[in-house]
């Protein structure tokens, strides 16, 4: 099985905080570098589930995209796509109970064209995953419109990540919906913050629901989170879900995102 990951690959850094930040003093933290981004964290897990894996994206010809480059392909996933300017960045602040925020950069991710898109990079595919801050705007929408049609083509299912609330707030609601509309994915994988903002599911799709610690519905499917011993750190733990239902469903699903919240960082 071939999954195909469109969207970001950026450079984490991942600050796990020991309490509260001291303002305008130090916070001892524990600080780890490296690759990061909801397609490529896609991208890494399904790899680490057993399936092949290839990143469809636009990075940086920087320091910082070519670290992250490297740290994805060390990790079996093959990696396709222009390189130019300057790579995406992204800063994830998290509490001592794992909860985490982030400060994003996206850098060259966001310039994505559908020109740039080669159709040879998904005639194998068998699932593309689409990341929703590539549908957020353009160009990348038009890219990721374009990829799905391709894919599409060749008999891949696609699916989408809804990403981020505020983004799609400040992208503006409607017009994501509208996108989602137009790529017409088997299936959605959200929040319950997500799908309020965008208004609610879309008929159709079937609706992987994340909830946390509190599990996940799989299209009605009600599912428990699998328990860990500790939680150190709930980035990427639903891009780990959602490779896990691609390669596996529900059982290897959960059991990828208890694996993911137990470890620093978003990636195998």
């Amino acid at each position: 099985m071939l999954v195909c990951a469109l969207g970001d690959l950026t450079l984490d850094v991942v600050v796990r905080l020991s309490g509260p930040i001291s303002v305008g003093a130090d916070t001892e933290s524990r600080i780890a570098l490296g690759p990061g981004g909801q397609a490529a964290n896609v991208a890494a897990w399904a790899a680490a589930l057993g399936a092949r894996a290839r990143f469809v994206g636009k990075r940086g010809a920087d320091d910082a995209g070519r670290l992250a480059q490297g740290a994805l392909a060390a990790r079996g996933v093959d990696v396709v796509g222009p390189s130019e300017g300057r790579n995406g960045v992204v800063c994830s602040l998290v509490s001592p109970g794992g909860e985490r925020s982030m400060a994003s950069d996206r850098g060259a991710a966001a310039e994505l064209r559908a020109d740039e898109i080669e159709a040879s990079w998904l005639d194998d595919c068998d699932h593309l995953f689409v990341s929703g801050y590539a549908l957020m705007r353009e160009p990348a929408r038009g890219a990721a419109l374009g990829a799905a049609e391709i894919a599409r083509v060749h008999g891949a299912a696609v699916g989408v990540d809804l990403s981020s609330w505020s983004d799609i707030r400040h992208a503006g609601p409607a017009r994501f919906r509208e996108a989602l509309e137009r790529i017409a994915p088997d299936v959605v994988f959200a929040n319950e913050d997500e799908v309020r903002v965008v208004g609610g599911p879309l008929p159709g799709p079937a609706w992987i629901l994340k909830r946390g610690e509190r599990g996940c519905s799989f299209d009605g499917d009600e599912r428990p989170a699998v328990p860990v011993a500790e939680v150190v750190d709930t980035t990427g733990a639903g891009d780990a879900l959602a490779a896990g239902w691609i390669v596996g469903g529900p059982d290897l699903a959960l059991e990828a995102a208890a694996r993911c919240v137990a470890r620093l960082g978003s990636m195998p």
